[in-house]
């Protein structure tokens, strides 16, 4: 695993930015796992900086993103696929038939995720996926649970990402309570994974994930097992992490 410490967060997001840009350069047609939420969207606003500058282009670019909200139309403010519009593709010259978030409004949730494992598959598997993560170590919506989810599946939230999520909606109660998220099994198949972090407020899951033991109750912890992760922070995001003696680079 590769750890990068940047001073702060314009840093943390330039250099995740430079990598996945990297990516597709070095492969056209790559295949990029995408995240939504607030850390990655530095990232974003980069990868269309440059784009405007002539720098990058996405147009033979496939995208498959982690998670969508059961019961939001990509059309809902709120919903990630109108995330991904609004903060990349609408952007860039990604063609709207090669981005993949799952369908929130599906009648049969299994037969959905069953369709989006599928269409992972037909594109030859993710090249890089890119990852946040959450307070309680969840990737994608896979919550601290009692196993390691291996598919895309259907999760109820827990009420700690419920709580996260609702200063993004009108009142808690407007949060949806169940998503379609990529299981652990379908991340770690990605030939590499960036994961991104920002923040004092995650410096102790950050600790748990990479330093402790591999765990279902702390879902990124799988992460330790894969052979290409790099792992993208600012300071205060990687202070606990520096404190076990893992080798960090500028």
């Amino acid at each position: 695993m590769r750890i990068y410490e940047c001073a702060d967060y314009q840093g943390m997001s330039r250099r995740a930015a430079n990598i996945i840009s990297a990516q597709v350069i070095q492969k056209p047609d790559c295949v990029l796992g995408l995240a939504t939420g607030s850390t990655p969207i530095g990232t974003y606003k980069q990868l269309v900086e440059w784009y405007n500058k002539g720098d990058l282009s996405f147009a033979e670019v496939h995208s498959v993103n982690l998670d969508e909200y059961r019961g939001l139309p990509g059309t809902h403010d709120q919903s990630y696929r109108y995330f991904m519009q609004t903060n990349l593709f609408d952007h860039v010259d990604i063609k709207v038939e090669n981005t993949n978030v799952p369908n929130g409004m599906a009648e049969d949730p299994a037969a959905e995720c069953q369709r989006y494992e599928q269409v992972m598959a037909d594109l030859g598997g993710i090249d890089l996926q890119l990852l946040g993560m959450g307070h309680n170590g969840h990737i994608g919506f896979n919550e601290p649970c009692d196993d390691f989810p291996l598919i895309t599946h259907l999760v109820d939230l827990t009420a700690s990402t419920i709580d996260a999520n609702k200063r993004f909606f009108a009142s808690e109660a407007d949060v949806p309570r169940q998503a379609l998220t990529m299981g652990i099994g379908s991340i770690m198949k990605a030939k590499k994974i960036l994961v991104v972090v920002s923040g004092a407020d995650k410096a102790d899951i950050v600790r748990r994930a990479f330093c402790g033991p591999i765990t279902p109750q702390v879902p990124a912890s799988i992460l330790q097992l894969h052979p290409d992760v790099t792992l993208v922070g600012d300071s205060a995001a990687l202070a606990e992490i520096k404190k076990e003696g893992v080798k960090v680079c500028g």
